[in-house]
């Protein structure tokens, strides 16, 4: 008996040790339609990831939402890329003054907006804090000089989904009223795994 004990306990603390051999900070974003993990890259964006997990640990995104989505022209939602964003803009407002994070372009991080990849929305560049949107599909025109942002500065990612992509394509076919989602999808709240 206590032979099986010593083995459940030796698989359960390999188990815990495996799951992130990366070493990278790791995210749970639990939703109403599933939940997506994410690893984040503090060594190519620091301020942002820094901000982010500050965010989560101050608890921002409980009872957040993703409500907007951004479809590619021409496509039928069900073959559609593009993006989903998400945070804390209707559901608790005074946060969307927390102070705007540094911008950190792919031009600086090296990363690039591909299929899966979190980044921050923002306005001008510096004025990203709270929002961030995933990438459905390759997104590189949101990178830096590219002509997916005026000002050419692109946008800062910081993180990649590597498990629930199926969730946030189920976010990405929700009804929309142009990229406004009619029924937003809550997230219950944000976490480190």
């Amino acid at each position: 008996m206590i032979k099986l004990y010593c083995i459940a306990a030796i698989m359960l603390l390999y188990t815990q040790c495996s799951s992130n051999r990366s070493g990278l900070p790791q995210i749970v974003i639990e939703t109403e339609m599933g939940d997506i993990e994410a690893e984040l890259y503090p060594a190519k964006a620091p301020q942002t990831v820094a901000a982010f997990l500050s965010y989560i640990d101050k608890g921002y995104y409980n009872n957040a939402a993703f409500y907007r989505v951004v479809l590619q022209e021409g496509l039928s939602p069900s073959l559609n890329s593009g993006v989903v964003q998400a945070g804390v803009w209707q559901s608790n407002n005074a946060l969307l003054q927390v102070p705007g994070i540094p911008h950190e372009s792919t031009a600086l991080s090296g990363l690039t907006h591909t299929h899966g990849t979190l980044s921050l929305a923002r306005k001008a560049p510096g004025t990203g804090s709270t929002e961030f949107f995933i990438c459905v599909g390759n997104q590189t025109q949101y990178d830096y000089g590219n002509a997916g942002v005026a000002d050419k500065e692109g946008y800062a990612a910081f993180g990649r989904v590597t498990v629930g992509m199926e969730t946030v394509q189920k976010i990405q076919l929700g009804r929309t009223n142009g990229e406004t989602l009619l029924q937003k999808v809550r997230i219950k709240k944000i976490s480190r795994q």
